[in-house]
């Protein structure tokens, strides 16, 4: 075997799910984060890096795959210019189990080193580490309701559920902080999820999903688990799968939790209320619609709860669920109600769901032959959010395409189109 190869950086791969290709892409991710142009890395580049043939990247690779992994360099078994690869040395002839946990002990000596330099002693793990995560997941939700479906706030997330993870290793803890740990991990990983679901990039939201529901299930958090699963139902149905979207959906909505709290119950059935107005069952979705609203006026506001669903859902996302599910139906009037409801009772921080329950009104009204009042509606929608959300611009493209279709060559359709030009120069 090569000396110098880096088996700390298998092992970190290993332990994290990575293959050569997949660390590459996230790498390749986190650099156009930084510098605003793609990475060029592939699966040869991330296997010269555990042959040793590469033994220091490159200053802005190192920088992006510290992002992703939460460590330094020299934690993951990089060797700065000029030092001797000692960390490298190849192992002895072992059993594959013991090469294993020497290999991950590595990983965890080298974490514990990178925090505490010159300390012999890991440090304690606390309940204080596990809150300084949960105000950086509040900071993570707040973005997604202001911006929504951006790569950079996937990326943060991801990286922010690998710093949960690492603390894992980076020191001794009890059971309630390690299962907490985890749920953090959870947390951020289903935030990266819902970002890429909503950024329309949905290979990585199921990359996502995968390592979200591992951790779910080590963490043994219901509310977590409920999130995730009722996300998964999300994509589905954004996918077209209404018989998938239900399957995941059911899967939160059978969960302890939602028999506990009417407020989880009312938001799975809603969620099944959208994936059926996808199904056009008709009969169907209003009855489960009627049920979700009975459950939430049984809740409790002042029950504790997450952040996530304290951020977001109330009445005013049971109309906007609504709302999605007779437009789906061709229930335009009644999409039409739902929508003003909706659009009045949202708070100001949700300003993705309020450009999103624009543009399905705008949609209502066009379908009902209010081209002037949708045209009208539609152009409310704030340019920034109308050209970098990947949702609402294809929303709005599908409202331009129904209006020329509706209108053609008229004033309005005229009106629109040097509308929307002016959303490409300006935004």
């Amino acid at each position: 075997m090569d000396a110098t190869r880096n088996t700390v950086l298998e092992a970190w791969m290993a332990e994290h799910g990575y293959s050569s290709n997949s660390l590459a892409d996230a790498v390749n991710r986190s650099l156009e984060q930084l510098t605003g142009r793609p990475g060029g890395l592939d699966g040869s580049s991330v296997r010269g890096w555990k042959a040793g043939r590469v033994r220091w990247p490159k200053s802005a690779t190192r920088k992006a795959l510290e992002d992703i992994a939460g460590l330094p360099a020299t934690a993951l078994g990089f060797v700065p210019r000029g030092r001797t690869p000692s960390a490298l040395v190849p192992p002895q002839q072992e059993d594959p189990d013991m090469k294993r946990r020497t290999l991950v002990g590595g990983i965890a000596t080298a974490v514990v080193a990178a925090a505490s330099p010159g300390t012999a002693s890991p440090r304690r793990i606390g309940m204080s580490d596990v809150d300084r995560l949960q105000k950086r997941f509040t900071e993570i939700i707040a973005s997604d309701h202001r911006h929504g479906g951006q790569l950079g706030i996937e990326q943060r997330a991801a990286a922010l559920a690998n710093e949960a993870l690492n603390l894992q290793n980076a020191g001794s803890a009890t059971q309630r902080v390690r299962s907490s740990l985890y749920a953090s991990a959870a947390a951020f990983r289903s935030s990266a999820m819902w970002a890429a679901i909503d950024g329309r990039r949905y290979d990585d939201a199921k990359t996502h999903m995968r390592e979200a529901q591992t951790l779910a299930e080590m963490s043994g958090d219901q509310a977590i688990k409920f999130r995730i699963w009722s996300h998964t139902g999300t994509m589905y149905r954004h996918l077209g799968r209404p018989a998938d979207a239900l399957a995941a959906n059911d899967v939160a909505r059978n969960l302890f939790l939602t028999r506990r709290d009417p407020l989880f119950a009312s938001l799975g059935l809603a969620r099944q209320g959208a994936i059926q107005g996808t199904a056009q069952d008709r009969s169907g979705m209003r009855r489960t619609f009627d049920q979700a609203q009975e459950a939430m006026l049984r809740s409790d506001p002042t029950d504790y709860r997450p952040v996530w669903m304290l951020a977001f859902y109330d009445q005013a996302e049971l109309d906007s669920l609504a709302l999605s599910a007779n437009l789906a139906l061709g229930d335009y009037p009644t999409a039409e109600y739902h929508a003003h409801r909706c659009l009045s009772a949202l708070r100001p921080h949700m300003i993705r769901s309020r450009a999103i329950a624009t543009t399905r009104l705008a949609h209502a009204q066009l379908a009902q032959g209010a081209a002037d009042t949708a045209t009208a509606t539609a152009m409310k929608v704030p340019a920034h959010v109308a050209t970098h959300h990947a949702r609402v611009a294809r929303m709005l493209q599908e409202f331009g395409a129904a209006l020329r279709a509706t209108a053609p060559g008229s004033t309005t359709t005229q009106t629109w189109t040097e509308h929307a030009a002016t959303w490409r120069t300006t935004a």
